[in-house]
């Protein structure tokens, strides 16, 4: 298990007196639900997320009654997404009010898995967000390709400020990885905290999964919420074989 990279509390979801909005955002790639479930919703809780970016969710076999109940046990409700984009998801607190929703299927390369965005419109108070959850291609060339596609998909939201994340199968390094922090901000480079690596169990260990938010949002900090009260080595290795990013974001009021 990585160490954390800062000790530093990450600010609490709250409304600033301006109207702005602080929130915790959670990207988390969960294996179909494949591992340890209780130990996922124990992660996920104490995040305290207002939402979460989930990759991998359950596709098959009632799958929306599982990823409800992930969402129930964590304080939760699904938004969007699952087998009707492919996978990604969307689930958030109370504290948001929804707008719309929006699960997009990519095209499709023969022989290849099928991918999707799922996408919302949401507020929190006056703040509104664009929200989308992405898991990209192995491939590097649909990758890349897959990269712009939810660039452009984040500007058709029509939302002031929008946020993204995911499990991007590549590095910092890769292609798709430096389209999106080219145009957009990559959480943990722009403010660090907490464990950098998502990827851990296989090794090397390297960071594949990311937060980014477009220019005006004020990223407050963002990385593995190792350290974090209430999560535990014990259980990030249990819950998943990915390692969750958590970011917390000011946005402004629209």
């Amino acid at each position: 298990m990585p160490t954390s990279f800062s000790a530093s509390p990450l600010p609490a979801s709250r409304t600033e007196p301006d109207g702005s909005a602080v929130i915790r955002v959670l990207s988390y790639n969960i294996r179909s639900m494949r591992d340890d479930t209780a130990a996922l919703a124990r992660v996920i809780s104490a995040c305290s997320p207002d939402l979460v970016l989930v990759q991998e969710a359950p596709r098959f076999f009632r799958w929306r009654k599982k990823l409800a109940r992930l969402a129930a046990a964590s304080g939760l409700v699904v938004l969007s997404g699952g087998a009707t984009a492919a996978g990604p998801a969307l689930l958030c607190s109370l504290r948001a009010t929804v707008e719309r929703t929006e699960d997009v299927l990519l095209p499709l390369t023969p022989g290849e898995h099928r991918r999707g965005f799922a996408t919302a419109a949401v507020r929190f108070g006056g703040a509104r967000l664009g929200v989308l959850s992405c898991h990209l291609s192995l491939r590097n060339d649909e990758r890349l390709e897959q990269s712009g596609l939810l660039l452009d998909r984040l500007a058709g939201l029509g939302t002031p400020h929008a946020v993204a994340g995911g499990d991007l199968n590549e590095t910092p390094a890769g292609p798709g990885f430096r389209r999106l922090a080219g145009a957009l901000q990559d959480g943990w480079a722009t403010r660090p905290w907490g464990g950098e690596h998502t990827w851990t169990f296989a090794g090397p260990e390297r960071r594949i999964d990311a937060v980014f938010a477009t220019p005006g949002v004020e990223v407050l900090g963002c990385g593995v919420p190792l350290g974090l009260p209430g999560v535990t080595g014990t259980d990030l290795r249990a819950a998943t074989d990915h390692l969750p990013v958590l970011a917390a974001l000011r946005v402004p009021s629209s």
